[in-house]
């Protein structure tokens, strides 16, 4: 590794280098600067794709009883609305990268809002459940090509310091609040219109995007980049995809299920077999020199670890607030509105202000320790806690909720900085998949742990109460999800703190 790769100055986390420079990368010619409005459209339609990609791996989850009984599905069965859109997602999100790079990642956009919009619909009007499982896998591959798409729209549109924080702060604003608005949105329209309204809601908001790109200035394909590496293409695919339906089946099968370790260790030799492949391959799908950059994957590390404390963070609250304190859901989702408020806070007044004006370690550590000691807050918690809320959630929600607000703009900047033209849409893809896996990992690793702890408190205490056990489960995950940011912070800090501030 050059270590002159490591010494990224705060003009080259504005803009690639090549185009900095003026000079072109491999296939890709120069650009000029957008004007002013169409940049603004693009933010615009870009942060509502954002949110339909975030929103709905949250939204089904409220209204999954309903559509159970509506559909006559099988317990066995319910978990592949969620489980098919996971593993589509986060199985072709490096191809949906390349794809981007190939069509031009404007017209890559709009057919994935498109496309999303139309399996919304179909899985709306599912009459059956396997009508509803393929539309969530339909929506899944949408996905995959519209977020690394509209992540590259944003790479090559904002270049000026000050315009660039604030445009990735908005974005990463949008994408923090998204799970907690599923939440409220998925409670709102199940109990107040339907489940199916769930994904109809995706149509007019895809439609609003598509209008918006429409304004939006177009890019050129990257030349000389149409052939697809297939074999890179099947193993990052069945890879990616057999580690998510592993994290997803250790939730009810436990981590030392034959089934769920089959899974993992067959994941992880295929994705070893995808990184050797993609070192001898003319046209990788992944660029090793997009991972091994340090910076790059700093951001890629402290991405992952934050998602893998928040989703478990997430799931704590849904429980915890129903199952304990007796909120109904939609009363849980709207608590959340504090952390969605909060990162929104974050990252747009800290985290978009400050963008080149402090290096991004300045950002990205503080903001991953503030998320831990809202964690850490938490683990505090007993059954007879007393005025919970004010003391407890409320201080937790806002120290989380900032934490994210300022971690998520510097590294979606540090992910998609200093790369050619024609491996950005590679880098953008790997950054999503950094927060899927770490998603996915965060639900089924925290709640296993909280299961156990539970069942272990259950078995030792005498005179045990099952509200005391699920207490107790659930802050020795938030203990272990403490440990993680705190971990992330100390691995983060040495790897971005040689990127220099404009």
């Amino acid at each position: 590794m050059n270590p002159a790769d490591d010494e990224l100055t705060g003009a080259e986390l504005c803009a690639d280098a090549p185009e900095a420079s003026g000079t072109r990368g491999r296939g890709a010619p120069a650009r000029t600067p957008v004007p002013a409005r169409p940049r603004w459209w693009t933010l615009l339609a870009v942060s509502a794709a954002q949110l339909l990609v975030v929103l709905d791996g949250t939204i089904v989850n409220i209204a999954l009883p309903s559509a159970q009984s509506a559909l006559d599905m099988s317990d066995a069965s319910r978990q592949w609305a969620i489980t098919a859109y996971a593993l589509a997602f986060g199985g072709l999100l490096l191809i949906g990268g390349r794809v981007s790079s190939v069509l031009g990642h404007r017209r890559a956009f709009l057919v994935g809002l498109i496309g999303f919009a139309a399996a919304s619909a179909l899985g709306g009007a599912a009459v059956n459940p396997e009508m509803l499982f393929g539309a969530r896998a339909l929506q899944g591959v949408f996905a995959a090509l519209l977020a690394p798409a509209g992540l590259s729209l944003l790479t090559i549109t904002f270049t000026e310091p000050g315009e660039r924080g604030r445009a990735f702060g908005v974005f990463a604003a949008v994408g923090a609040a998204g799970s907690a608005v599923g939440l409220v949105a998925g409670g709102l329209l199940t109990e107040y219109a339907s489940w199916r309204w769930c994904l109809y809601v995706n149509v007019p908001v895809a439609l609003l995007a598509v209008l918006g790109a429409t304004f939006v200035p177009r890019d050129r394909p990257a030349r000389g980049e149409g052939r697809l590496d297939v074999a890179g293409a099947l193993l990052s695919a069945t890879g990616f995809a057999a580690i998510v339906y592993a994290f997803n089946e250790a939730e009810p099968l436990g981590w030392g299920s034959p089934k769920v370790v089959g899974l993992l260790a067959g994941g992880l030799l295929l994705l070893a077999v995808f990184a050797a492949v993609e070192v001898r391959a003319p046209r990788p799908l992944l660029p090793m020199r997009v991972l091994v950059h340090r910076a790059r994957a700093g951001a890629f590390v402290s991405i992952t670890l934050l998602f893998v404390a928040m989703f478990g963070f997430y799931l704590f609250m849904s429980y915890y607030t129903q199952t304990v304190l007796g909120y109904s859901p939609v009363e849980a989702g709207l608590t959340l509105i504090i952390n969605a408020v909060s990162a929104l806070v974050g990252a747009t007044l800290i985290a978009g202000k400050l963008h080149g004006r402090v290096a991004p370690a300045a950002l990205i550590v503080p903001g991953l320790l503030a998320a831990a000691a809202g964690m850490f807050l938490l683990t505090r918690l007993t059954s007879q806690s007393a005025d919970v809320f004010p003391l407890y959630l409320v201080p937790a929600l806002i120290l989380t909720g900032l934490g994210l607000g300022c971690v998520l703009p510097p590294t979606a900047s540090l992910a998609t900085a200093d790369v050619p033209p024609h491996d950005i849409g590679a880098a953008a893809a790997a950054y999503n998949a950094s927060q899927q896996l770490g998603a996915a990992l965060g639900t089924a690793l925290l709640n296993t742990v909280a299961a156990s702890a539970t069942a272990s408190y259950l078995a030792s205490t005498a005179d045990a109460t099952p509200t005391a056990a699920s207490v107790h489960g659930y802050t020795t995950a938030l203990m272990l999800a403490f440990v993680i940011l705190v971990a992330a912070a100390c691995v983060t800090g040495p790897l971005t703190r040689s990127v220099r501030a404009r």
